[in-house]
């Protein structure tokens, strides 16, 4: 297991830069890294060459020595050219924040859509590095002009740069492949008539849980008579491929619910392009349930972490519900009127509903039911209750509400089936024929 050193900035900025060394180590950790030593440097202003000072370069140096760490971490982005100055300076590998959660990324992808997509994010990031990489290289003979008057390190570097670009351009085709087929799938579920609702929200906050804890009570079986469940682990970024499942409680209207992958501080922009097209499932739902770590001391910072990068996909204006999951493991004073619950008996007094949201435990499949009732609150603008006598002749209409509609009551007449119904709005424009009365 590699030894890491993490080395930060408090730039003064208003950010929580012990929180993000922090988070920084549980990001190394999730690559099997090994964290032997932390230090942070507070700045004024980024130094342009090492982005810490050189003083703080040399104490780096030391310390990386002193803790026999294999890389050093540096939790910002660094440009090629502190990549490249502090790599020939402190003589070890080198990664920033966005470079290590790229291999996270990386190693987690299982689908061929997020391998490429891990792929383009990659090379993407590499390109503008390369210098970098080859700093070992040969740069003599550097006239101007064709390639044969350049050096061996220039001429490596042209032909890296070209083999990247013609990969890159490779994996771009290939995306728009897989991406058409999304949209056809899209396209399909769209056709099926159901509301769709996804699942946001901050990297670990327990987005595949809740949507285990879902299909669990009200999943639909597969041909197999399992249920699809998606993988969970305490871990950051432990799912990163979009699932879509229909959940189809009893008595409830039945929807699309989508896990799509978690966000994180300083996200790298690659990654959120990368993953457009994935992330297009939270921009395309009617509903948004956004799934935040109570028990997480930062989970406001969450919260706005994932409303900013809901913004950069144009999502901010759809109707969103808050969960404040793992609620059952805060003190019950953090819940809203449960002050002066005894802390042992607190899941005896949860779910609670508020107008901020519910305060849930997905793990412990506590508020599923009221969760149910409050998706289908948000989403009654688009249904209708209504009486229907439907003529025999039509059998295909009895079928088709008994499996896209709420039936509150089913009875046979000598001339036809009464149904009373709540339906989708476009439902009782089709079958309004058949009204009663």
């Amino acid at each position: 297991m590699e030894r890491v050193l993490l080395v930060g900035a408090n730039l003064n900025d208003g950010e929580d830069y012990l929180t993000s060394l922090e988070e920084l180590g549980a990001l190394a950790e999730a690559c099997d890294m090994e964290v032997a030593g932390r230090v942070c440097q507070t700045l004024e202003t980024v130094h342009k060459a090492f982005y810490i000072g050189t003083g703080k370069v040399d104490e780096v140096k030391a310390l990386a020595q002193e803790c026999e760490a294999d890389v050093i971490i540096f939790d910002n982005s660094l440009s090629p050219m502190q990549m490249r100055n502090l790599q020939e300076r402190l003589e070890k590998p080198i990664l920033d924040r966005s470079a290590l959660i790229l291999d996270i990324f990386a190693n987690r992808a299982r689908s061929r859509e997020a391998k490429l997509q891990v792929e383009t994010a990659r090379l993407q990031y590499m390109l503008p590095r390369l210098v970098g990489l080859h700093a070992a290289l040969s740069r003599q003979g550097g006239a101007s002009g064709s390639m044969s008057n350049r050096g061996a390190g220039e001429k490596k570097l042209e032909l890296d740069r070209r083999v990247l670009e013609q990969r890159l351009a490779e994996l771009r085709r290939e995306l728009k492949e897989v991406g058409n087929e999304r949209e056809t799938q899209r396209k399909r579920r769209t056709k099926s008539g159901l509301p769709r609702v996804a699942l946001v929200g901050y990297t670990n906050a327990g987005k595949s849980t809740l949507l285990n804890a879902m299909l669990d009570l009200y999943g639909e079986e597969d041909a197999e008579g399992q249920e699809r469940h998606v993988f969970e682990k305490d871990m950051l970024f432990a799912t990163l491929d979009t699932t879509v499942r229909k959940i189809a409680p009893e008595d409830h209207h039945a929807f699309l619910l989508s896990d799509t992958v978690g966000f994180i501080h300083k996200l790298p922009h690659n990654l959120v392009e990368a993953f457009h097209s994935t992330l297009e499932e939270a921009r395309e739902a009617d509903l948004l349930l956004q799934v935040v770590d109570y028990s997480d001391e930062h989970y406001k910072e969450q919260i706005a972490v994932t409303n900013q990068t809901l913004k950069k996909l144009g999502a901010e204006g759809i109707p969103m519900l808050y969960l404040y999951n793992k609620s059952d493991l805060v003190s019950p004073d953090d819940v809203p009127g449960l002050s002066g619950v005894e802390p042992g008996k607190l899941t005896e007094h949860l779910p609670v509903v508020t107008d901020a949201g519910i305060y849930l435990s997905a793990k412990k499949r506590i508020g599923m039911e009221e969760l149910i009732a409050l998706i289908e609150k948000k989403l009654s603008g688009g249904y209708r209750e209504c009486t229907l006598l439907i003529p025999f002749t039509d059998g295909r209409a009895v079928s088709y509400l008994n499996e896209n509609a709420v039936v509150y009551e089913t009875e046979y007449l000598e001339n036809g089936v009464r149904m009373r119904v709540n339906c989708r709005q476009e439902d009782y424009g089709y079958y309004e024929k058949y009204l009663e009365g």
